[in-house]
């Protein structure tokens, strides 16, 4: 099961990387529509297209990476105070319950959507070349596949948490400075209590 668990960390985790380039892109896309629109009076026409479509794939393809780091929005005021084990269950339940037929409802349907912009060769309606779109689309189905891999990670994690009373470690690639300064902070005093 770690095998697995950390195999799919992995893969996101690379996936997550990888597509975080898409910001750099954007990044540049945004800067030079502004240059070019209000220095030299010469919008683009391709800026907004390729803006919504790296955005776009940045957001998809992280969902898996910021699953497999925890890092999802969660109202955890009660959650982080209830014992390993009582929160492996209720992870596990939900899961079960709520984010499988989620995921595969996104997939089933991102699939149709998709299939359709690809069989009718869809182009955009904002830009007067019609820049494709239907790859941007295609992303839908294969977010919900690399998200359904990540949601069986997350659930083997909960039964090695059932059986052992404690999660399994986590790859770590990326902190918060707060967090890593507030950990140096208690080093410090560990240590000035130590000696």
């Amino acid at each position: 099961m770690n095998g697995f668990i950390s195999t799919v960390d992995q893969l996101n985790t690379w996936i997550g990387k990888a597509f975080a380039w898409c910001i750099v892109f954007l990044t540049f896309a945004v800067c030079y529509e502004v240059v070019s629109r209000y220095a030299f009076g010469a919008p683009t026409w391709w800026a907004f297209d390729v803006s919504w479509m790296l955005y776009g794939a940045l957001f998809m393809m992280a969902g898996a990476y910021t699953l497999a780091r925890n890092g999802h929005v969660r109202g955890d005021f009660l959650y982080r105070q209830w014992p390993e084990t009582t929160q492996a269950k209720i992870d596990l339940t939900l899961y079960v319950l709520f984010f499988f037929p989620g995921i595969i409802s996104l997939m089933y349907a991102g699939w149709k959507f998709a299939h359709f912009s690809w069989l009718i060769n869809e182009k955009s309606p904002f830009s007067p070349d019609g820049i494709i779109i239907w790859p941007v689309k295609m992303l839908i189905p294969v977010t919900g596949f690399f998200m359904t891999l990540q949601g069986i990670a997350e659930c083997l994690r909960c039964v090695v948490c059932l059986r052992t009373g404690k999660w399994p470690r986590r790859i770590n690639d990326v902190e918060e400075m707060e967090k890593l300064i507030l950990e140096q902070a208690e080093a410090a005093k560990a240590q000035q209590a130590g000696a």
